[in-house]
């Protein structure tokens, strides 16, 4: 069993698809770091700070699961944290393309870092942080997708933008 594995990420907001991903990996690997990107290419709903916060009560029911914020490129911070594993999630085959152009980006950075690709139950396969933005914002329910507690957090939130 391999000691340390990172899952990079936004996390905006976590979701149950994710959580289901990190459960997963909390079972192969002895410590799972949650990376919760300060970086991102995507206008987040909520800051960093209050994205590791969500993640760490998200994923709480965890115990070998540290979530922490990192800056930079996800391959060089897998190798600050002295692993050799970045954890990705798998939905479908536009996630695929993606992630193995990432991927293979990452494997010229650093050959030493190998990227294991997870898939979440059925159930999670169409789920997205950005499909959970959508619905809470025309007013949809979002409890099937994330922690309760989260989900009363972006409804705060977004009464809060209105």
């Amino acid at each position: 069993m391999k000691e340390i594995a990172i899952y990079p990420g936004t996390f905006d907001p976590i979701t149950n698809g994710h959580i289901d991903i990190i459960e997963r990996a909390a079972t192969i690997f002895n410590k799972v770091i949650i990376g919760v990107a300060e970086e991102t290419y995507k206008e987040c709903l909520f800051t960093l700070s209050e994205r590791v916060e969500l993640v760490k009560e998200g994923t709480k029911h965890i115990p070998n699961v540290h979530v922490e914020p990192f800056s930079g490129l996800a391959v060089n911070y897998v190798l600050e944290k002295d692993s050799s594993v970045m954890i990705r999630g798998l939905r479908a085959v536009s996630d695929f393309e993606y992630e193995l152009q990432i991927a293979l980006a990452n494997r010229t950075l650093s050959e030493e870092v190998e990227t294991i690709f997870l898939i979440p139950q059925s159930k999670y396969l169409y789920l997205s942080s950005s499909l959970v933005k959508q619905i809470i914002s025309t007013g949809g329910s979002i409890k099937e997708y994330v922690p309760r507690s989260i989900s009363d957090k972006m409804a705060a939130k977004f009464k809060e933008k209105q």
